[in-house]
């Protein structure tokens, strides 16, 4: 009687113990997450960054005598000079364009051309648009007076965008400067991440799911930019032939805007309204605006085939997983998304395919 009431006490005991370590590691995991909170998306840019830039960093670190912190720096120079620079000249572009608006409207010499009366014979909206359009040419003051609750809402809206591209911005660079630290110290990095994977997967997964998240991390990093390069030039090749203003300008916000995963029609439907405008709708316009209009849409068509190139996983996977990240989780989620779906499709397969072998055991026959 008297061991079993030990026994008990020392249960209990051990048990009240057990209790409040995991009490303790709950509310010290609770404080370091709200610490770590707050830069959490410039850390994940960071490390995104860093294992992207990193194959970079191994070729030029050879070059310029095997010097980590030397080579990172570069790098990081030479990235951010490509980043501002662009970024300068299309925002001063803008800032000149808007005042540019300005000025005219207050000497008030706008004057938009009358409609032609084939616009009149379109299907559907020709007479809206004939109407619409006919007041803006005779009465603009008194147009933009009937629609300024609407004007406000839009001119807010792209405040709130041209805002959030700004912060966006200033993440990048801080977390490029950031991702030269991780390239700086990438062979202890590396070996980290190896030994936290073989803890939480084992000794044998561990390394091939380290390899699978950094590969997978470049092939949709790499199919972003590329895919983004190549908008760029198809939109600005027609922004250049048809003479359109700042067509150089203009085409780089189409490869801005196609790294920031925004869509290219931003940019080519006021432009298409724009020579519709200038040129009226000619067959050269026609053509134009289709081209252009279907070019903004390439990337659609592009993604499936550039991105998850290089991963030992299926296309559709990362494809998947880029879509759906970026709708949960914005432009992190594009590339958190595949690297999730791709390291929980390995193993699933692993699991599948590590079935218990059953062994056998002959029968011997019974004497007759």
């Amino acid at each position: 009687m008297l061991s079993t009431l030990i026994s008990e006490k020392t249960l209990s005991r051990g048990m009240l113990d057990v209790l409040i370590r995991a009490g303790l590691i709950a509310v010290l995991a609770v404080f370091c997450f709200r610490i770590f909170y707050p830069f959490g998306s410039l850390l994940v840019w960071s490390l995104i960054l860093a294992i992207t830039l990193y194959p970079l960093h191994l070729r030029l670190r050879r070059r310029l005598g095997n010097k980590n912190g030397l080579t990172a720096t570069l790098i990081v120079v030479l990235s951010l000079i490509v980043i501002m620079v662009p970024a300068y000249l299309l925002g001063v572009a803008l800032v000149e364009s808007v005042e540019h608006a300005m000025d005219v409207a207050k000497e008030g010499n706008i004057r938009i051309p009358p409609p032609s009366e084939s616009v009149a014979s379109w299907p559907l909206i020709g007479g809206k648009v004939y109407a619409f359009w006919s007041q803006a040419s005779t009465d603009l003051t008194g147009l933009i007076q009937k629609f300024t609750p609407q004007l406000k809402g839009v001119g807010a809206a792209l405040l709130g965008v041209a805002t959030s591209v700004g912060s966006g911005l200033l993440i990048f660079i801080f977390a490029l400067i950031i991702s030269g630290i991780f390239m700086a110290y990438g062979e202890e990095a590396r070996n980290s991440a190896v030994k936290i994977a073989s803890r939480l997967f084992g000794q044998e997964t561990g390394p091939k799911i380290t390899e699978l998240c950094a590969a997978t991390i470049r092939a949709v990093a790499q199919g972003v930019v590329g895919i983004a390069f190549i908008q760029m030039l198809l939109v600005g090749v027609a922004f250049v032939v048809k003479g359109v203003p700042g067509a150089g300008l203009l085409a780089l916000a189409v490869l801005l805007l196609g790294i920031m995963q925004l869509p290219a029609t931003l940019i080519t439907i006021p432009v298409i309204i724009f020579v519709f405008a200038k040129d009226g709708f000619t067959v050269g316009a026609i053509v134009f605006a289709v081209y252009v209009f279907i070019a903004g849409l390439a990337d659609n068509v592009l993604k499936p085939l550039l991105l998850g190139r290089g991963v030992d996983v299926p296309m559709p996977v990362v494809l998947i997983g880029a879509l759906g990240g970026m709708v949960t989780g914005g432009v992190i989620g594009l590339f958190i998304g595949p690297v999730v779906l791709a390291v929980g499709y390995q193993l699933f397969w692993r699991w599948v395919d590590d079935q218990p072998h059953t062994v056998e055991v002959p029968v011997e026959p019974k004497p007759s």
